[in-house]
This record gives C-alpha cells, sequence and structure tokens, in this order.
C-alpha cells in the first residue's frame, strides 16, 4: 500500500470553502428568484413557499447529490482524490429572460384580459418555458457537439452578453447607484477579489464578505430591517403537472418559443464548455450523463412547480483551487433546499436583501458580456458587438413600455399604446417602432446576424446568407420580429413579419453576390 493515492473521502476541509462559495452562488439566485417574483410578478406566499421554492429545492437537490456522486465514483474508480465534482445550480441567464420575457408578458396579457389571477397565468407559463428549456437541455445531451459545431462561438455568446449586459448587469448598475452606500462598497470587494485575484486573510471567500459587508450596511443605512422568524413550515416538493399541463395549452411554448429556444440552446452549450473547463483542470467527466442530468435537473423543477432551469455553472477551476472535491456540492443542495423548503428563505432574504449581494449579479453580468470577447477570436469582436445590440435595445424598449406603463399607458380608462404613440416618439426621432420589432425574438435575431458577420468576416459568404435566410424563415414563421399593440404592451404577434421576411432575403442575396460583385480589398 506504500505510495498509493489516498482514498477519496466524501468531505475533506476544503469542501467548506467550496460550499460557501457554492451555496452564496446560488443562495443570490434564490434571493433574486423571491424579490422578482413577488415584487414584480406578484406572486403570493401560497405561490412562492408552496410551488415554487419547493420546485426549485427539488432541481438543486437532484443534480447536487448526482455531482457529488458522480465525482466520488470516478475518484474511486481512478484512485484519485483530487477530483473536484462539477459546480450546478439555477440558469442566472435565464431566470432573468423567464421573469421578464415570459412571465411578466404573460401576467400583463392576463391582466388586460380580465382574469382573475393574472399571477398563477404568469406562474404557468414559466412552468411551460422551464419544461421547453429541460426538454432541449436533455436532448442536447446527445447532439450538444453538432450544435457547437454549426453556430459560431461569437454568435452563441454575444447573444448571451447582450442579455447579461441589459438585463443583468444595466439593471443592477441603476440598482447600485441608487443606494451608493450599500452598492458600492460591496461593488469593490467583488472587483478586488474576481477582477484583482486576491484573497482576504484568514481564507474568507471574497463573496461571502461581500454579501457580510452589504447585508451590514443595508441594515446600517435603513436599506433593510431586522425580519421577525416566521413559523417553520415543511413545504415538500409535490408534482404540479396539470398546471404544466394547463400552461401548454394555454399557448406559452408557442408564444415564447423565441426566448425558450435559445436559452435552452444556450444551457446546453455552456454545459458543455464548463465541461471543458473542468476537463482542463484535470477533471474529465462523461459529456452525455452530465448533460442528461442537467436537463433532467430542468425538467424536474418544472414538474414539480419552479420555472427556472438549472446549468453546470463557471468556475469549476476556482472551486478547485479552493480545495473542494467531492462533498461541497452534495453540502449545498442539501442546504439551499432546507431553506426553501421550510419557509427560512423568507427570513433570510429579509436579513441579506438583494442588494447586498447585487455586487456579486452585476459582475455576473460583466464577466459573461466579457467573456464573448475574450473567448472568441479577435478578429471576430465586431460580430460580438453586433450580437450585443439587439440585447441592448430590447432591454431598452422593456424600460420605454415600463415608462408608458407609469404614465397610465394601458391603466382602466388611459390611453392605449398605439400608432400615435409611436408618431409621437418619430417626433423626438427616436423610431420606437424599429424598437418594437427588434425586441420581439431579440434572442433568435442576436444569433444570426451575429452568425452572418462571423461569416463575413471569414469571407464564407454563403454561409453568411443561409443565416440570413433563416432569418428569413423564422420571419416568417413570426417568431422573429412579428409585434401588435396589446393595451398597455406590445407582444408578439405569430403573424408573419413580412418585410423583414423580403429584407432578409435581400441581405441575403447581397452576400450570395458578393463573390461576383466584390474584389478583395488591399492588404487582404
Amino acid at each position: 500500500m506504500n505510495g498509493a493515492a489516498p482514498a477519496a473521502r466524501w468531505f475533506v476541509r476544503g469542501d467548506l470553502d467550496g460550499f460557501f462559495g457554492l451555496a452564496l452562488d446560488n443562495l443570490v439566485q434564490l434571493l433574486l428568484i423571491d424579490a422578482l417574483c413577488r415584487g414584480v410578478l406578484g406572486f403570493g406566499d401560497e405561490l412562492m413557499n408552496g410551488r415554487v421554492l419547493p420546485g426549485a429545492a427539488l432541481s438543486l437537490l437532484v443534480g447536487n447529490l448526482y455531482y457529488s456522486w458522480q465525482a466520488l465514483r470516478l475518484a474511486r474508480a481512478t484512485g484519485r482524490s483530487d477530483l473536484c465534482a462539477l459546480p450546478y445550480g439555477i440558469n442566472t441567464v435565464s431566470l432573468f429572460a423567464y421573469v421578464f420575457l415570459v412571465m411578466l408578458p404573460a401576467k400583463l396579457a392576463a391582466e388586460r384580459a380580465g382574469l382573475a389571477d393574472p399571477a398563477s397565468f404568469a406562474w404557468r407559463a414559466g412552468l411551460a418555458a422551464a419544461f421547453g428549456s429541460g426538454v432541449i437541455e436533455l436532448a442536447g445531451a446527445f447532439c450538444a457537439e453538432p450544435l457547437r459545431r454549426a453556430t459560431p462561438r461569437a454568435a452563441l455568446l454575444a447573444t448571451l452578453a447582450g442579455v447579461a449586459l441589459g438585463f443583468i448587469g444595466l439593471g443592477f448598475l441603476f440598482r447600485t447607484f441608487a443606494h451608493p452606500l450599500v452598492g458600492f462598497p460591496t461593488l469593490a470587494i467583488v472587483l478586488l477579489t474576481y477582477f484583482g485575484r486576491v484573497r482576504f486573510k484568514g481564507g474568507l471567500p471574497g463573496g461571502l464578505v461581500a454579501v457580510a459587508v452589504g447585508t451590514a450596511l443595508a441594515h446600517a443605512t435603513g436599506l433593510a430591517a431586522p425580519p421577525t422568524l416566521p413559523p417553520l413550515e415543511l413545504h415538500a416538493p409535490l408534482p404540479f403537472v396539470g398546471d404544466l399541463w394547463r400552461g401548454l395549452r394555454e399557448g406559452a411554448l408557442l408564444d415564447h418559443l423565441g426566448v425558450i429556444v435559445p436559452m435552452g440552446l444556450f444551457a446546453v452549450i455552456g454545459s458543455l464548455q464548463n465541461l471543458e473547463s473542468a476537463a482542463a483542470a484535470g477533471d474529465v467527466y462523461p459529456t452525455r450523463s452530465s448533460l442528461a442530468v442537467n436537463g433532467l435537473g430542468s425538467l424536474a423543477a418544472a414538474l414539480f412547480g419552479s420555472c427556472f432551469p438549472t446549468t453546470l455553472y463557471i468556475g469549476h477551476p476556482g472551486w478547485k483551487a479552493l480545495g473542494a472535491r467531492v462533498g461541497y456540492s452534495a453540502l449545498s443542495g442539501v442546504v439551499m433546499a432546507l431553506l426553501c423548503c421550510t419557509g427560512a428563505l423568507s427570513f433570510v432574504a429579509g436579513w441579506v436583501p438583494v442588494d447586498a449581494g447585487m455586487a456579486i449579479v452585476l459582475w455576473i453580468g460583466l464577466v459573461i458580456t466579457a467573456q464573448a470577447f475574450q473567448a472568441t477570436p479577435s478578429a471576430h469582436a465586431p460580430a460580438v458587438v453586433v450580437g450585443l445590440l439587439p440585447g441592448v435595445a430590447a432591454w431598452g424598449v422593456v424600460l420605454v413600455k415600463q415608462a408608458l406603463q407609469v404614465a397610465g399607458y394601458g391603466a382602466p380608462g388611459g390611453p392605449a399604446i398605439d400608432g400615435a404613440t409611436v408618431a409621437a416618439f418619430a417626433r423626438f426621432d427616436t423610431f420606437i417602432a424599429g424598437g418594437f420589432a427588434l425586441e420581439q425574438g431579440f434572442i433568435l435575431g442576436s444569433m444570426v446576424l451575429a452568425a452572418a458577420t462571423v461569416a463575413v468576416i471569414e469571407r464564407q459568404f454563403r454561409r453568411a446568407a443561409l443565416w440570413c435566410f433563416a432569418a428569413a424563415a423564422l420571419s416568417a414563421t413570426g417568431l422573429l420580429h412579428s409585434w401588435r399593440f396589446a393595451g398597455g404592451d406590445v407582444v408578439l404577434a405569430l403573424a408573419p413579419a413580412w418585410p423583414f421576411v423580403g429584407a432578409y432575403a435581400a441581405m441575403g442575396g447581397c452576400f450570395l453576390l458578393a463573390p461576383w460583385i466584390t474584389r478583395p480589398g488591399d492588404g487582404h
């Protein structure tokens, strides 16, 4: 036995550091879910504590326990004791996309239709979206490689970065500047830790320090107040298959296909890239089973009441460098499940407001945006910018519509957003009709434009034309740029957007003609 590698164990000292890091990541996601679902969507205690959070608990528990078991099994099979389990949790980008691009429009539509319970209607739409994402993630386990080869990395990352920069980065930048005494110090800590690559003495995780300082400042400035401990009640995850089926029948899947399909594809590709990151750190896990369990986690979420898909997290090499091995993932899953299923999360949310962790969320948005440039060839930078623009523009359009709703548009007895509104914006040289068109299906549009730009940069003009023709087909089906007025909102019309069908076809025709009507420029 002399010289043999020490046997792998369920828990080692480094797992405690890894647990704080991963649990903090997931805690921030859960706090966001609690704040956004209650504040933006109007979900009540029964819906949150009895359905959404227990479903999220199950999805986290399924994946974290599996990935810990997977790491222990592989460690024992290979005789290694340095394997680190794959980090896993709720998908941040999908969280924001499904709140603001699926459930909020569904809630507004239900209110316009006079439904008695708009929040439940929005919840069912979210279940359908999470289910669709889970199906794509599970199917992607068997065809991830062809998907990755078919789509340029710049197109995938830029589209993701557009959502991250607008809905995550800029949204939380507003919040940071609204509460600077809390936001700025915590942002400084996050920048020091994650960008400055320093560690606090005593080995305290930077994220934990940022949240602790943010919590103290929030209470000191009156932004948060100590809550009373609510009665702890067990809310076991229960299946809501009937509600999911009702959401599918209400058309949520088809209405929001332009959001669900790209989000599902991003989850597949992103998880695959994170597997590659783990392999680069020396931990090679099987692709198919790792991706399949991720998809099953999202399906479990949808079937048991949560509207939020899961994903493999970035940062495996970082957790491994902290000394995390097997048990940190399982412990994180168990602790998060207990918080969700006992109602204790509402108590934690009272003590630790979202503002205390907003610097971490802002950092996530920055990292995703920066990665779009760092992980693609420098020559493709223009394509990344092209892919960023639709997401940022869509976020701006959402702000415009919210401003109109604050002004009373769409309210009973108030004006409606209509052609007169568009004309009023045009008088100020703001072509909001273009923004309305850009917003609908912007995730698909971003991917297509960025991919076509990459092809042009590489002088693959036929491929660029094919991407444009694909956009024309999407416009003809109504999934791209098709919009209509709906009282106080502008929504997807699911009708052919003929001007864009012709425009994309003409664009593709230009690229097809390029080899005959152009020549390489000087120096190329």
